[in-house]
């Protein structure tokens, strides 16, 4: 099902898409409860009339600087006058190398809609592919402006939302200014030539497994064993060495 439907802009280029979620969250499905057992439940109350209300009668609430709050309601938000409203305006394009991945948010399947889209959404896709670049936008999803990215993935297009520069949060300095030699240079890039090759397809979240032997142990009154911690290498030369032929023998 369709999350989004507008239009994506390029010059004078419209084209009209559907945009579709491209991952769901995956959890063990908690419920939250009293350490007796019983459900924890949580219930809208509102403070002038001391009442419990549904979920169709809350609005949002924004405090102006006199004090007065103003209510927005759901059709309020959606009327927001925002260009980007029902558009992915696409404003310039750059190297996907130009993109700093710490930016990158959520990602979107965009798919043409209907038939007079198709060849526009084909030219696109392509002239993206053949440019090697990715085309920088702007689009509201969720009553918010985002920054976003589109690029070709296997003749489709991709939307990633992008936080805003002023939403990254710049670290004080965390790099080290231990000094390293050239020979343990040379055995950590040997050491990563020789785990290349990973099958990203292949690698799984273990932690439904692992939350299934904690709810059995829980079950069964037993405690379960500590996973070995990783130790801090004393000898880094040793370290690497022994991993390369481990990795050898692999």
């Amino acid at each position: 099902m369709a999350l989004w439907s507008g239009w994506i802009s390029f010059g004078l280029v419209t084209i009209p898409v559907h945009l579709y979620a491209a991952t769901e969250e995956r959890g063990a499905g908690f419920h939250q409860v009293h350490t007796c057992g019983s459900r924890i439940r949580h219930r809208r109350v509102c403070e002038l009339e001391d009442r419990e209300v549904p979920q169709d009668e809350i609005a949002r609430g924004w405090q102006t600087p006199d004090g007065r709050t103003v209510v927005l309601l759901e059709e309020d938000l959606a009327a927001l006058p925002l260009p980007t409203r029902k558009t992915v305006d696409v404003v310039g394009f750059v190297g996907e190398r130009d993109v700093d991945p710490v930016m990158y948010s959520k990602p979107y399947w965009v798919g043409p809609a209907g038939e007079t889209a198709q060849r526009p959404y084909a030219l696109f896709v392509e002239a993206l592919a053949r440019h090697g670049t990715v085309a920088v936008a702007k689009v509201t999803l969720r009553t918010r402006e985002r920054l976003a990215v589109l690029r070709p993935r296997r003749g489709m297009l991709v939307l990633h939302t992008l936080m805003w520069p002023e939403e990254i949060r710049e670290p004080d300095d965390l790099s080290s200014s231990a000094p390293v030699t050239e020979r343990e240079l040379d055995l950590a890039e040997l050491l990563m030539d020789q785990l290349a090759g990973v099958d990203i397809q292949g690698v799984h979240d273990e932690y439904a497994a692992a939350f299934e032997q904690l709810v059995a142990a829980k079950v069964a009154g037993e405690e379960l064993a500590e996973p070995p911690e990783p130790v801090e290498a004393v000898d880094l030369m040793e370290a690497l060495e022994t991993s390369i032929r481990a990795a050898e023998s692999r």
